[in-house]
């Protein structure tokens, strides 16, 4: 590796809601996220509801029927 190329790697604390929940080694001191490995429904075998209200409307209203229409 070069010398003095590469940024400075800090001891870094991952914030989910308020709390640590990692520890690790990043360029930021702290990095706070919304969905980690802990509560993902993929990792906990949970489903929640994922809020997708108007993007069927927004589709609807941008492409109206034309994507049903066959040529």
């Amino acid at each position: 590796m070069q010398k003095e190329i590469h940024p400075k790697a800090v001891p870094c604390k991952i914030y989910y809601q308020g709390k640590v929940v990692m520890e690790t080694l990043s360029t930021r001191p702290e990095i706070h996220v919304d969905v980690w490995s802990g509560v993902h429904p993929f990792w906990t075998g949970e489903s929640r509801f994922v809020d997708t209200e108007g993007r069927v409307d927004k589709f609807t209203k941008r492409f109206g029927d034309s994507y049903r229409r066959k040529k």
